[in-house]
């Protein structure tokens, strides 16, 4: 796949992922809202930063050199 339609397939499916991971971590938050402000905090943090791991395939897929 020439590495222009990567880096499309690749930006489509981030969008994806990341409007998903939204949506679940604000649902989650919301239901933390009676929780303990250390136990939100924690999360927030884990929710904010957890996204990167799962693009990490995806990025390095992204931006490799095509095989031909």
């Amino acid at each position: 796949m020439p590495q222009s339609q990567r880096r499309i397939v690749a930006s489509i499916a981030i969008l994806t992922f990341l409007a998903i991971w939204i949506w679940g971590a604000a649902t989650i938050g919301t239901m933390l809202a009676t929780a303990p402000k250390w136990i939100t905090l924690i999360y927030f943090i884990i929710a904010g930063i957890g996204w990167a791991v799962p693009l990490k395939p995806v990025l390095s897929w992204m931006n490799s050199v095509p095989e031909d």
